[in-house]
């Protein structure tokens, strides 16, 4: 077998078409996983009842399972769950309705959500606590002294493990093939089997996800220094 340079060149343009869905998997699933897990992480951290104990089992699950297996958890879990509340309430709605995509969707985020709730946490417990009670002895309520005080700075510290995150989710949207989503990778089998050349194929595919990472890289560095002038007040 010999490398073909020029069919890599081909499996490029071919796969690329494969790239939006790639990102919308990433950027929904690191949008709502970061919404889920910055609840997650508050309600750990205020510690209340029965939600703190529920969430703490919530991040134990999830980190403690596969991607892989939270997918098919939720493609073959999810369709029994809606079918049978359909059937029970005589909804109109049933799982054949929502694109496989949409399976990606939920899945992915709630793994994120998990994930991210341990970054929002250490973000939030790395704010020194004589902050805070500043804030409250100048009159400021614990949601104010949290949206004005607290969040920002542990936003700015864990900026650096967020955009690990985001990488992450990245190169975990390849999973999302199991469900019959054609992304980046794939795309590149799709393309590969057309002629059996597969390392061109998976070469070119690794070339987009390495070029998407260090975007996102240098997105991550230009916001991290941003944040760090702000800090020093080098910014009006």
């Amino acid at each position: 077998m010999q490398l073909d340079p020029s069919f890599i060149w081909t499996a490029f343009w071919q796969i690329f078409r494969a790239i939006p869905t790639t990102l919308s998997i990433t950027v929904v699933s690191v949008l709502l996983g970061f919404a889920i897990g910055t609840v997650t992480a508050l309600v750990r951290l205020y510690r209340v009842p029965v939600l703190s104990q529920m969430a703490s089992a919530y991040v134990t699950f999830i980190r403690g399972t596969p991607m892989l297996t939270h997918l098919l958890l939720i493609y073959f879990g999810l369709p029994m769950l809606i079918d049978g509340l359909a059937e029970s309430f005589g909804w109109s709605f049933r799982s054949v309705s929502i694109p496989m995509i949409g399976f990606a969707y939920i899945s992915f985020s709630i793994t994120a959500g998990a994930y991210m709730s341990e970054v929002v946490r250490a973000g939030m417990q790395a704010v020194d606590r004589g902050q805070v009670e500043a804030a409250h002895s100048v009159g400021m309520t614990s949601f104010q002294a949290l949206r004005r005080i607290s969040f920002p700075q542990a936003l700015a510290a864990a900026l650096p493990n967020l955009a690990n995150s985001v990488i992450g989710m990245l190169h975990g949207s390849t999973l999302a093939f199991a469900v019959s989503v054609v992304d980046i990778n794939a795309q590149a089998q799709i393309v590969a089997s057309t002629n059996w050349k597969f390392f061109e194929a998976y070469l070119a595919a690794a070339l987009i996800f390495w070029g998407l990472t260090a975007l996102i890289e240098r997105a991550a560095a230009l916001i991290e220094k941003r944040v760090g002038a702000y800090n020093r007040g080098g910014v009006a």
